[in-house]
């Protein structure tokens, strides 16, 4: 498998994962990954993982820094 490839996201939001990842992160049957918005696009991850990649790549006060830039976007309102 190639290192990217590029998928069709649906109208309704829905993207596949490829068989291959599928496998090799035991989601065969489904189940949960982590997604990193981060704002020039998105990471998906498997579960579990996003906040350790985080630590890794960004300090703490930078995260701060990013999470509080968030806050006042529409895009990401919930209610």
């Amino acid at each position: 498998m190639e290192a990217i490839q590029q998928y069709l996201v649906s109208a309704s939001g829905q993207m596949s994962v490829p068989a291959a990842v599928r496998h090799r992160w035991h989601l065969d049957n489904g189940g949960p990954v982590d997604v990193i918005d981060l704002g020039f696009g998105v990471l998906t991850v498997p579960a579990g993982q996003a906040q350790r990649l985080l630590d890794d790549l960004l300090s703490r006060e930078d995260h701060a820094v990013f999470v509080q830039s968030l806050i006042d976007d529409p895009d990401l309102a919930t209610s």
